[in-house]
């Protein structure tokens, strides 16, 4: 074999063991950087006479979640209470719910109260978080019932 086409074949290698040890660390920066848990102001999603007015829609009417309660995946079952402080869900160790799931991320996502309402919030997973069949890309408010997809975990809150 001539002499150039080696050497094109070994730069075209070595290009390509580039290429993906930056993807790889591209990945882990991106863990990373959610796992640090950097906070962003977020603007008030709430307006004017909303915050006296009873919540609609939700199969939960005008009641207070009290749990959070896993639906479906390896803990389905598992019931958390809901006591004001954020929960965090991803496969860290130090998450309220720790998921073994390929499809979660480190800091996956975050439920946190605001106000008197709970919102589901990502923090930059790779394959997203949906709240019933929307992605999840600021944060958002969880009527009661509403299912919460975070690779094959389901959650919902419930009474």
């Amino acid at each position: 074999m001539p002499e150039l086409v080696v050497q094109l074949t070994r730069a075209g290698f070595l290009l390509l063991l580039w290429l993906f040890v930056f993807a790889a660390l591209r990945v882990v920066r991106s863990d990373l950087y959610a796992a640090s848990g950097l906070r962003v102001n977020l603007p008030n999603l709430r307006r004017g006479k909303d915050k006296k007015r009873p919540r609609a829609g939700g199969r939960g009417g005008g009641k207070m979640p009290r749990q959070l309660v896993v639906t479906q995946g390896a803990l389905s079952g598992t019931r958390i209470a809901l006591d004001g402080k954020p929960i965090m869900i991803g496969r860290a160790d130090d998450s309220t719910l720790v998921l073994d799931d390929d499809y979660a991320s480190t800091r996956h996502a975050r439920i946190s109260l605001r106000g008197d309402e709970w919102y589901v919030e990502d923090l930059g997973s790779t394959n997203g978080t949906y709240l019933d069949r929307a992605k999840v890309t600021a944060p958002l408010r969880v009527p009661l019932g509403v299912p919460i997809r975070i690779g094959k975990t389901v959650i919902e809150l419930r009474p």
